[in-house]
């Protein structure tokens, strides 16, 4: 696995998590409730497997020293919001810059707009939920989006723990939840079926990427996307820009 140490983070520590709502559409859930949610989704489920406890707090603004999670209506919206906060903060902030950085804390996007235009049979609560506990998850994992295993000859695999199974999910407080996978999912030397890949025990062996999932992938300096054809239609339709996989550092 390839590190990168980046300022800010201290190991170990339990970050606090501003949890922003600047949307100007409805979640289909009220924020406190989604918040709560998450904040079990963490305790209960992921801190347990990855060791990655976290306090969300709702908050209106983000804060020094603090990770900041903020549902907002779009990438443009974002870059907009990104230069409000240059001309508040001066020429140096790093706001939804490549590493998901604000003033050197890590940062987790929900675009909501485009989670809700996504065509689905799910209710809109619940896709926002997957949503926001997607890039919780991935967010708390890999705060500086910079981790990466390598398996087989030359490849390198992104430390995006929901992107392998991210049409699976579970109910947490009556909110459906992001399937995520365990470490022993990078773990190349597992034999098949030897022990738990993913918390709904899903995936079968080390880097399976099921059928509706993903994962990006450095090749010689490249960085693709490996999923099904029917897949990569889909990513190809989708707007993915800001999106952390477009921006693995490393």
């Amino acid at each position: 696995m390839q590190r990168v140490n980046i300022g800010g983070f201290k190991p170990g520590s339990i970050p606090t998590i501003a949890c922003i709502n600047r949307a100007t559409v409805g979640l289909g859930v009220d924020f406190a409730s989604l918040i709560s949610a998450l904040q079990k989704y963490v305790d209960k489920h992921l801190a347990p497997v990855w060791g990655t406890p976290a306090k969300l707090v709702k908050t209106t603004r983000p804060r020094d020293g603090v990770w900041t999670m903020m549902f907002i209506d779009t990438a443009d919206k974002a870059r907009k919001y990104r230069l409000d906060l240059k001309k508040k903060f001066g020429k140096n902030v790093k706001y939804v810059a490549a590493y998901h950085l604000f003033r050197g804390q890590p940062v987790a996007l929900v675009f909501v707009k485009t989670v809700l235009a996504e065509r689905s049979r799910l209710s809109c609560r619940d896709r926002i939920s997957i949503a926001a506990s997607h890039e919780l998850a991935e967010m708390l994992v890999d705060p500086g989006n910079n981790l990466w295993c390598e398996h087989g000859k030359g490849l390198l695999y992104a430390y995006e723990v929901c992107d392998a199974v991210e049409a699976k999910h579970f109910p947490v407080n009556g909110l459906a939840m992001s399937n995520f996978v365990y470490p022993a999912f990078f773990e190349g030397f597992r034999k098949r079926n030897s022990v738990q890949f993913d918390h709904l025990k899903t995936v079968k062996r080390p880097f399976e990427i099921l059928s509706e999932g993903y994962a990006p992938v450095r090749k010689a300096g490249e960085l693709i996307l490996r999923a099904s054809s029917k897949k990569r239609r889909e990513l190809r339709r989708e707007d993915r820009d800001l999106h952390r996989s477009e921006f693995r550092r490393g």
